[in-house]
């Protein structure tokens, strides 16, 4: 299991799993294109993030970029920042700012082997009776 993670992003991970879910489930060759084309504040830090990853199989594992996916991408929230700004009559009136936490998680891509056909069992058990 190839992993990357980053911690403290200073998006809110609402803005953040937008991103994500276009990426998920998808070859890392599709999911860079996919980071290229979205014109979104967090694909910069997804595409090292990914990149990161792949660096990760290859370094670590010798398994090639194109024979990965994404597995699995995961956006949590990390810790809130709590600032305030004045308002009407002495009060304040709470912001916060969100952090993020995201991991990714790569495996290599399974080739299945083909099925034996309707056809092909019974012309085995035709032979298998004379």
């Amino acid at each position: 299991m190839i992993t990357a993670s980053l911690k403290n992003y200073r998006i809110s991970p609402r803005k953040v799993r937008l991103v994500a879910n276009m990426i998920r489930g998808k070859s890392v060759v599709q999911a860079e294109t996919i980071l290229v084309g979205v014109v979104k504040k967090a694909t910069s830090p997804l595409g090292d993030l990914l990149a990161s990853a792949v660096a990760n199989a290859s370094h670590n594992h010798k398994i090639e970029k194109a024979t990965l996916f994404v597995k699995e991408i995961r956006v949590d929230q990390g810790f809130v920042l709590k600032r305030s700004q004045p308002m009407a009559r002495g009060s304040a009136y709470p912001i916060k700012k969100r952090t993020s936490h995201v991991t990714i998680i790569l495996a290599p891509i399974e080739v299945k082997a083909k099925k034996q056909g309707v056809r092909g069992k019974k012309a085995t058990k035709a032979k298998d009776n004379k």
